[in-house]
């Protein structure tokens, strides 16, 4: 009988233990989308369910996790924060400058760092709040301001974090990571705000019906002052954290992440109709995010690809936000008795059912784009990764097809990664190459001091590092395969000179603010200037290598400056974008160069437009640096520098490169 009991007693707990998770399943979509996404991954990559693997995803949602927790208070109560990414980077600008330029002590700067986030979220309060702005605007305005602020204060260049702090972005015990350790702390802080408050059941109240709050006595204006001063004060820590991981403050930092918070706030089940929101939810959306992202990489699929499998994902998010409010709307029958079917209970299990639908939807939307769409390896037996700065530029997209080409015809497979001028992304990548067993690693820098730490643990990991275009500073590489930058500069400048006899008004068109490209050709331009005293330049003005930009800023140049006689962009995209901008002065009245030797900037030249570009041919950069990659895995031995030649093309010469 005690048996028969036992059994029973067993059987009923192993039944309630499964209703349990059945239930808890199905009552959160993003919770069953991330456990089947991390079966999927592990069946589709044997390098995903490792430690050290899970432990880089928890690395890599942190900062996005951080951003979020501070944006779920926000949408919570029915508003929007677009400008997270912005004051984050803003605060790890002002921690940085004032310790290391300014000398004050490291606590004085860390307590200015999250004054500042918390300042710029009382801005965005007080715009809301008391000038009636809607949040869209208000946030949007304080994404530049805070943005601009980053780039004065640090003069467009990365300023070294304090040793100090920087290890925020460390390891404890050589094997757990701090920044994970930040997360986790922050989302209590965040879950108990939201759940055992004041000001937490506030934010469900404004959010659920905003006029109803203020008729029943809560001082919605006051607490919206403190909602988006705590989203200011969440996006200042991440600033930091980000800020340690890349030993650097940079000034473009977190660009983007904006919106990756608020995707994970919602794919974690918030409503962006407000009222609805939780921090485990903005966690859980979070490491969807990262999971995504690392397991793409790890599988080798193309970085185009992996915007459009993160994007799909994200509006199926949004989808389910709006499935769930109409098919849940019914509540639990009173005391919680099971309903009828068509009953308020039966509604809330179908809208758990199309939680879950809508999760399996998500995997399965994952699952075919890596198995139909898995072009980012070109196939072969020695592994080689591969993080550009940006695939959004000919030059680096012409760097692909070149080392494309050479892994191809050696038989190497060689995984190419975009970082999308992130700095923390391309760290996130070179992490990810590290854990998945690469033979060797090429990286063409964001930035050469924010890819140290990465490049560090690749090292660690005696995995061999090849830079290309750019070097890599404070960490071990086995060769830099590049262009001179400063030498392209000045040989730009001494064909402008020439060009104009050595007399005359110009503009500069820079590059995106912080860059080592665009340092380094700005330099290089500057120095060659010096032997032509008779040539000044009256404007110098970023346009962020893009060709739009390159137009418009052209454009509105030539309003205060039509006099001028020469241009020199520090890519032919810019040049292009003034070139279009000139109109028929290009090639006559007006003498155009620009930097890189692309496929349209040569054909400009040959048609007489553009008057000259440097040629730093990134084909012959990219097949070079793969070879470079391959003799390093095999231990042979490379030069520690290969320079590849750069050449002044004119119309006289292109005929040669085309």
């Amino acid at each position: 009988m005690a048996t028969d009991t036992l059994k029973s007693d067993t059987g009923a707990s192993g039944a309630a233990a499964g209703r349990t998770v059945r239930r808890l399943l199905l009552d959160n979509g993003a919770l069953s989308a991330l456990v089947v996404l991390l079966v999927a991954m592990s069946l589709l990559s044997g390098d995903f369910l490792t430690t050290q693997n899970l432990l880089n995803v928890g690395v890599q949602a942190a900062v996005t996790a951080i951003l979020a927790f501070g944006v779920t208070f926000v949408i919570v109560s029915a508003g929007i924060d677009l400008s997270v990414g912005s004051v984050a980077a803003l605060s790890a600008t002002v921690l940085a400058w004032s310790a290391t330029s300014q000398g004050l002590p490291v606590w004085l700067a860390l307590v200015l760092a999250v004054v500042t986030g918390i300042a710029c979220g009382f801005v965005n309060g007080a715009l809301v709040s008391y000038g009636k702005l809607p949040p869209f605007i208000a946030t949007l305005a304080m994404l530049s301001i805070a943005r601009g602020l980053s780039l004065v204060i640090s003069q467009g260049k990365p300023i070294d974090f304090p040793g100090s702090i920087s290890v925020l972005g460390d390891t404890l015990g050589g094997w757990l990571p701090v920044p994970v350790l930040v997360m986790v702390v922050m989302g209590l802080i965040a879950a108990l705000i939201l759940a055992r408050t004041y000001i937490g059941r506030s934010m469900y109240a404004i959010g659920g019906n905003e006029e109803a709050a203020r008729l029943s006595g809560l001082r919605v204006k006051r607490q919206k002052l403190a909602i988006y001063a705590l989203s200011g004060l969440f996006a200042a820590v991440a600033g930091i954290v980000l800020a340690s991981r890349l030993t650097s403050a940079q000034p473009q930092a977190a660009q983007g992440y904006e919106l990756d918070a608020i995707a994970a706030v919602v794919i974690g089940g918030a409503s962006l109709a407000g009222g609805v929101g939780k921090a485990s939810g903005t966690l859980i959306g979070a490491l969807i995010l990262a999971v995504l992202r690392n397991g793409l990489n790890l599988l080798s699929v193309s970085a185009f690809w992996q915007q459009v499998v993160i994007g799909v994902v994200i509006a199926l998010a949004v989808l389910l936000d709006t499935v769930r409010r109409k098919a849940g709307s019914g509540a639990v029958a009173p005391g919680g008795s099971s309903a009828a079917p068509g009953s308020p209970g039966s509604g809330r299990k179908g809208a758990g059912a199309v939680k879950f639908g809508i999760a399996a939807l998500c995997v399965a939307v994952v699952v075919g784009a890596v198995s139909y769409f898995n072009s980012g390896s070109s196939g072969g037996s020695t592994k080689v990764g591969m993080s550009l700065s940006t695939l959004n530029n000919p030059f680096f997209v012409q760097m692909k097809a070149g080392a494309q080409a050479e892994a191809k015809s050696a038989g190497v497979d060689l995984t190419v990664t975009d970082a999308q001028n992130d700095a923390s992304q391309q760290a996130n990548q070179l992490q990810n190459f590290t854990s998945s067993g690469v033979k060797s690693i090429i990286v063409n820098p964001v930035d050469s001091d924010a890819a140290g730490p990465a490049v560090r643990g690749a090292n660690k990991a005696d995995i061999p590092v090849v830079a290309a275009d750019r070097g890599v500073n404070k960490a071990r590489t086995a060769t830099l395969v590049a262009s001179d930058n400063v030498a392209g500069g000045r040989l730009a400048a001494k064909a402008l000179a020439d060009r104009l006899g050595g007399k005359g008004s110009i503009v500069v068109l820079q590059g995106t603010a912080g860059t080592s490209a665009s340092r380094e050709r700005g330099a290089g331009f500057a120095e060659g200037l010096k032997s032509y005293p008779g040539i000044k330049v009256v404007a110098k003005q970023p346009a962020d290598f893009d060709r739009t930009k390159g137009l418009d800023v052209m454009t509105n140049l030539l309003q205060s400056h039509p006099g001028i006689s020469g241009v020199f962009a520090e890519n032919d995209e810019m040049a292009l974008g003034a070139v279009r901008a000139l109109g028929s002065k290009a090639g006559k009245s007006v003498s155009v160069i620009g930097f890189d030797g692309t496929p349209d900037g040569l054909k400009a030249v040959g048609a007489g437009t553009l008057y000259a570009s440097v040629a730093q041919q990134p084909k012959e950069l990219g097949r070079i640096a793969v070879q470079n990659a391959v003799n390093a895995a095999e231990g042979k031995k490379v030069d520690s520098m290969v320079k590849v030649p750069v050449k002044v093309v004119t119309k006289n010469n292109v005929a040669d490169f085309s």
